[in-house]
């Protein structure tokens, strides 16, 4: 099988130390591609030389909401001159979050609509961070309309996540779902069409239920596979071969064991 972690932040600081055999242990898991999203200018320049390095790795570039404070005007500008240039396979992360406590939504909100218009101007994927937000990025994404992505970490209803499959969306879902409390999560993984399903581990963060407290990392991938098929009560290889075609026709990469 060949899987993709269509969020992995296998580029920050977490991972200076072992990058390399993190990497391995992914491929020996069978996770042949992971998609790498930025999270704010002053990180652009080191994502794309880790993933300059390993071919498995593919760079994605935004500005993410809950660094608002890391974030200036000018950015916007640059992002869309970055883009150009480095030709990524989305732009992100980038989105909404009212978990957080901001006054500042508004300014989430400008750096989010702005985000949408350049991969709409590209012809890129979005990558979106929703938390507690969903409503108001289903509101953001059908005012700019014609965009496609991924909302990844999704926690919605059933209701929220098809009408994002009808907005060209798929959903990322990862550790969260191998908690057995996750009652809202595993109702939608269970009943949603699988063509709208992306695997992610979002490394460092969002431990399986098995590492609670741990750094999380690509190589455990295969238990969110797991957990996903005993759900469905599919095999394990088809929600691999279906989640990796998803992951290939939205992000334009190819995969292969």
């Amino acid at each position: 099988m060949a899987l993709v972690d269509s969020h992995s932040h296998v580029d920050v600081d977490a991972f200076d130390a072992d990058r390399a055999d993190v990497l391995r242990r992914a491929r020996a898991a069978g996770v042949h591609a992971q998609i790498v999203p930025g999270i704010m200018a002053d990180t652009w320049p080191a994502l794309r030389e880790v993933c300059s390095v390993e071919a498995s790795l593919h760079a994605a570039y935004g500005l993410h909401p809950t660094f608002l404070d890391h974030h200036a005007p000018g950015h916007i500008d640059l992002l869309r001159d970055w883009i150009a240039r480095e030709s990524p396979c989305a732009v992100g992360e980038c989105g909404l979050d009212r978990y957080i406590d901001d006054p500042r939504f508004e300014l989430q909100q400008r750096y989010f609509l702005a985000q949408c218009e350049i991969a709409k101007e590209a012809g890129l994927p979005l990558i979106v961070h929703a938390r507690r937000a969903f409503e108001d990025v289903i509101l953001a994404l059908r005012r700019i309309g014609g965009l496609r992505g991924v909302v990844h970490s999704f926690a919605g209803s059933m209701e929220q996540a098809e009408q994002l499959f009808g907005l060209g969306f798929c959903i990322g879902i990862g550790g969260p779902v191998t908690y057995e409390r996750a009652r809202r999560i595993r109702h939608v993984v269970r009943h949603m069409p699988l063509e709208f399903l992306l695997l992610e581990t979002d490394s460092p963060d969002q431990p399986n239920a098995t590492r609670r407290g741990q750094r999380n990392e690509p190589a455990h991938l295969t238990e969110v596979l797991d957990c996903i098929a005993t759900l469905r009560g599919e095999s394990r290889e088809a929600i691999a071969r279906v989640t990796t075609a998803n992951a290939e026709r939205l992000f334009g990469i190819r995969v292969s064991a």
